[in-house]
């Protein structure tokens, strides 16, 4: 059963709306998604509200989790841990932070912002990650991404290197666009193994850890 807690819809630059995505999602044989559009402050509230209802109304009918959440995206470094404040006020179950990425320009102390923050739960594609990136993240309880993303993966096995060294909580994603981009086990598996991760360490990713995140996010 696969969870993925960083995907997109056509309400930011995805291609299908989120209930298609959800749906195509249950038929990969999904356990969970979250739906995390880009998102500053000024479109929060008007996501939070749509993508909750959609994701209310498939758990109500299918066997999957749906997530209501968000991507904070080319946010400035300080603006971070206040947007994702408001966000979880505003009913956001998932808060994730788009990382610094090799491949966009993220302002530099966008993932010592996000991993700074209570409020955040991911760091996605977080680039050339530092060891005080790293060590912030595993004290503050924040996951940090493995990317099924292409470009984005470019860092996988850095940012495995320096998670592992420092115990930090790693977390597999599509940063799905569209149905294609949906993971399969199969899918998952190779891109684990293509960063580097043991048998052992693919089992935490794919299964203690997001078993943890759902546990948090449903406490709520």
């Amino acid at each position: 059963m696969i969870c993925d807690f960083h995907t997109h819809t056509f309400l930011s630059d995805g291609e299908l709306s989120p209930m298609e995505l959800i749906r195509r999602a249950v038929n990969n044989g999904y356990r969970a998604i979250a739906i995390t559009d880009h998102a500053g402050p000024g479109e929060l509230e008007r996501f939070i509200s749509e993508i909750s209802k959609d994701c209310a109304l498939a758990e109500k009918h299918w066997d999957i989790k749906a997530i209501p959440g968000v991507e904070l995206t080319h946010l400035p470094t300080a603006a971070i841990a206040d947007v994702a404040r408001q966000a979880k006020e505003m009913g956001a179950k998932l808060v994730v932070v788009h990382g610094e990425t090799t491949v966009e320009p993220v302002e530099k102390g966008t993932n010592a912002a996000a991993v700074g923050s209570p409020h955040v739960d991911i760091l996605t594609h977080p680039g050339m990650l530092t060891d005080n990136e790293a060590r912030a993240a595993s004290s503050n309880g924040i996951f940090l991404e493995i990317t099924a993303r292409k470009g984005h993966a470019l860092t996988n096995e850095h940012v495995v290197k320096v998670a592992r060294a420092v115990g930090a909580k790693l977390i597999l994603n599509s940063d799905a666009h569209d149905e294609d981009d949906l993971l399969t086990p199969n899918s998952a598996n190779d891109i684990l193994r293509g960063a580097g991760l043991s048998e052992e360490e693919i089992a935490q990713v794919l299964q203690t850890n997001p078993k943890e995140l759902l546990e948090r996010i449903y406490k709520k």
